[in-house]
């Protein structure tokens, strides 16, 4: 400023830098500058993955997800390559994490959970990314299938599975899709007779996430068949009922060790005590779960991204070519800080959702935005670093081969991207009054 007079030698000026007192120094040049921050945000950390970087989180979350590292660098990763030829992980992972309080984090304690918020399974959705490992269906598990009985179920239902899901003794699925009716919830085939105090049910799903080991899966199925999608009830259904098959595990081009099936339902005979919810109200208890079913999609894709990215850059840095590293070639340098500005603006987005669910405002449409944005970006990111490892990307042994091929199924499931954009429109051009 005119007539000003700059900063004179070491100076304490307020900053609200994590709102705490910085002190600046003043360089030759008289104007003060800003010391390298001491608790860095993402776009200043030396990685994307380190912990305590991320406002969202305190010191106890930190704690909770050096815990979700180890496990998943422990108990996962070194096994993995034999859980992919086995396409499943083995029951005893399943126990192993719920000893350790790492699924269905969000039961109540009544039923046997900590009845904590989002940001706890959130971490648990990005350690898995990190690590690479998308063999354990946790998180369909946990944040999908969980949720669904919590909010949904009598008491005697919460009484009875809640518990098992949260140790790992019974693994939860949701029969959704079927081979005729993806995104197209109206166009449900399986339906379900009134015969009684009975419901018959029949038909079949397809692509369900730990389908082969699931001890109990909800099933969507028509009740009333001449009301479309408002004619669809979720029924319970357990492993070993009379009618209840399991296809052959289903051989994808990724996420080869997570088990995926067909299911069969023929003159499948329950209870009505097996319904969840109300009759004909399954579209809209589906409809109110599907937002943080998008924001895990998301939140698992930006986290790809992120180890994506930390193994390219240190893959360029290492790898010697035309006199220097690869990483000094400014092409390849332009890539890397397009692929980091990419991914710190999704983060900052997804960071906000995961804020938001957590308080319990994150509506369908933005949700709709972050699950389309961010597995868009986990393919497009999983892309460019398979080319900047050049013949090695290509190779199955490395990291990033896998997550190109896990990442190409991530703008499919859960709503297919065109159809959250379908939504994400609506929104716009029809709200809601």
């Amino acid at each position: 400023m005119t007539g000003s007079r700059p900063p004179k030698g070491r100076e304490m000026l307020r900053c609200y830098w994590r709102v705490k007192i910085v002190p600046f120094t003043t360089p030759r040049n008289g104007y003060s500058l800003r010391p390298p921050p001491t608790n860095p945000l993402p776009p200043q950390a030396p990685s994307l993955m380190q912990i305590g970087i991320r406002d969202i989180f305190d010191s106890d979350h930190d704690m909770f997800r050096e815990s979700c590292r180890k496990f998943f660098e422990d108990e996962v990763k070194p096994f993995h390559g034999e859980w992919e030829k086995a396409g499943e992980v083995p029951r005893e992972l399943w126990l192993k994490a719920g000893e350790q309080g790492m699924l269905s984090m969000m039961v109540p304690e009544e039923y046997g959970g900590v009845g904590l918020d989002c940001r706890y399974p959130a971490i648990m959705w990005e350690e898995q990314s990190y690590a690479g490992t998308t063999g354990p269906g946790f998180a369909m598990h946990s944040d999908i299938v969980a949720p669904y009985i919590t909010n949904y179920g009598t008491e005697e239902q919460k009484q009875r599975i809640l518990p098992k899901l949260v140790s790992g003794e019974w693994i939860g699925a949701l029969g959704m899709t079927e081979p005729a009716a993806g995104s197209d919830f109206a166009n449900i085939k399986t339906v379900a007779v009134k015969d009684g105090d009975d419901y018959i049910i029949n038909g079949s799903k397809v692509f369900i996430t730990n389908g082969w080991l699931c001890d109990v899966v909800i099933v969507c199925a028509k009740t009333d068949t001449g009301k479309g999608a408002h004619g669809v009830s979720l029924f319970i259904i357990e492993d070993g009922m009379k009618g209840f098959v399991k296809g052959n595990k289903l051989n994808k081009m990724g996420m080869k060790a997570q088990d995926t099936s067909e299911l069969f339902f023929e003159d499948l005979r329950v209870p009505a005590s097996a319904m969840l919810g109300p009759e004909n109200k399954g579209f809209y208890c589906v409809m109110n779960e599907l937002p943080q079913e998008r924001l895990l999609i998301a939140d698992m894709g930006v986290a790809s991204a992120e180890a994506v990215f930390e193994q390219t850059k240190n893959y360029t840095m290492e790898r010697q070519a035309f006199g220097g590293s690869l990483a000094n070639l400014q092409t390849v340098s332009h890539k890397l800080a397009e692929m980091k500005t990419d991914i710190c603006v999704a983060r900052a987005f997804v960071d906000q959702c995961i804020a938001q669910h957590a308080d319990h405002k994150l509506d369908s449409a933005t949700a709709s935005m972050a699950k389309y944005w961010c597995t868009d970006l986990q393919s497009s990111v999983a892309d460019r670093g398979v080319q900047l490892h050049g013949g090695w990307g290509y190779m199955w042994e490395y990291d990033v081969c896998k997550h190109f091929v896990d990442a190409r199924v991530q703008s499919i499931y859960g709503g297919a991207n065109e159809i959250m954009k379908e939504l994400i429109g609506r929104s716009i051009t029809n709200p809601r009054k």
